[in-house]
Order: structure tokens, then C-alpha cells, then sequence
């Protein structure tokens, strides 16, 4: 089964990818992790995409692209695989078609903006060891203290209330369209807001099924 998540920032796409990549046997694949591996590996599309990081301007759509089709043919992929954070916008969407590549069902993650940042902005992360927490669903037992290494607990510069407007703003222009994209070609299915996240697996596995 080919397929992709769609969702604000936090809106809780990792974490339901992961969950998904146990249940089916099939591998996450998110924007992030291919392009650092690529770039690791040292491979044409990887060396391309680190020319333009090096420079601090975005990666293009075309490389990005390359580097999901080179990792699209790994062997891991042959049952299926989960796109997260990819495609972004209607035309990396199309450059997937394109590519002739099939997708079977798109899950879009259905939660408020306001939802996203009280979750968002309560997040803490150790810097020591990189542990995180939630100063409401997950909290450290000693307030601003890492249970694990006694490291502190600090806001990362992504979950800062002004950075997650800015990244909820991207999100709505570029990435929000794919919504009806999907939609017209008979492939999406919304997953609507849960109290957990086991709800919300319930809810990703009944779409999957119908």
C-alpha cells in the first residue's frame, strides 16, 4: 500500500507514520530523512541537494523529487511505503505522478490551528540528551528538569509560538491545496480531530480498510 499523510505542523503525521511502518511492514519515508541520507551517501541527487543547503537556499522541487525516486527503488519499498512531509505542494504532487508513481490512499490529519499551537508551544526538549516532553500530556517529573539525564528542558526554536504561526501560515498556502488535489482523484480520506493517539490509529486504520 502506497501512501501519504497530510497535516499541519504537529498535527501528529511522525507520530502515526511510525505506528503505521509497525502495523504494515512498510517503511516512513519523510523529506527530512532523505535528504540527510542522500546527503550522507554522497549520491548524485544527494550532492545536488547539499550544494544548494550548503548555500541556505531551499531545496528545488526537482531534487527533491530525485531523491524520492531513488529511494522509492530501495528494496524496503517493494509492498509499500509512507510519504510524510512529501509531496508539499501541488507541483511536487504532479512531478510524483509524473514519475508514474502510484498512491493508493492520501490520510489527511484533520487538527485545528489553535489545537497545533497549545500542543506545539507546550513542548520541551532536554538539550542535553534530546528527550522530549509536553508541559501537559508528557511532563518531566521535576518542572524544566530531563528525567532521563538530568538535563534542561528548553523550547526548540521550531515550537516557539511565532515560528508555528509562520510554519501553520506555509502550511494553509502551499501544502493545503493538496487537500482537494487528492480529493478529486478519489484518494483522500480525512482523519477527523481524536483525543488520543490511539484514536486517532483507530481512525487511520478504518480509512485504510474502507
Amino acid at each position: 500500500m502506497n501512501l501519504i499523510l497530510l497535516g499541519a505542523p504537529g498535527a501528529g503525521k511522525g507520530t502515526q507514520a511510525e505506528i503505521l511502518c509497525a502495523k504494515l511492514d512498510i517503511p516512513a519515508i519523510s523529506t527530512g530523512n532523505i535528504l540527510r541520507a542522500a546527503v550522507k551517501d554522497g549520491t548524485e541527487m544527494g550532492l545536488k541537494a547539499k550544494s544548494y543547503m550548503d548555500a541556505g537556499a531551499l531545496v528545488p522541487d526537482e531534487v527533491i523529487i530525485g531523491i524520492l525516486k531513488e529511494r522509492l527503488a530501495a528494496d524496503d519499498c517493494a509492498k509499500g511505503f509512507i510519504l510524510d512531509g512529501v509531496p508539499r505542494t501541488i507541483a511536487q504532487a504532479e512531478a510524483i505522478e509524473a514519475m508514474g508513481i502510484r498512491i493508493d490512499k492520501v490520510l489527511e490529519l484533520s487538527v485545528a490551528d489553535q489545537t497545533i499551537i497549545d500542543r506545539m508551544s507546550g513542548r520541551r526538549v532536554c538539550e542535553k540528551c534530546g528527550a522530549s516532553y509536553h508541559i501537559q500530556s508528557k511532563k518531566s517529573k521535576v518542572e524544566g528538569v530531563c528525567d532521563l539525564c538530568g538535563g534542561k528542558l528548553v523550547i526548540r526554536k521550531d515550537d516557539e509560538p511565532a515560528t508555528v504561526l509562520d510554519r501553520l501560515k506555509a502550511y494553509h498556502e502551499q501544502t493545503e491545496p493538496l487537500v482537494a488535489f487528492y480529493r478529486e482523484r478519489g484518494k483522500l480520506a480525512v482523519i477527523p480531530p481524536c483525543e488520543s493517539i490511539a484514536d486517532t490509529t483507530a481512525e487511520v486504520m478504518k480509512a485504510l480498510e474502507a
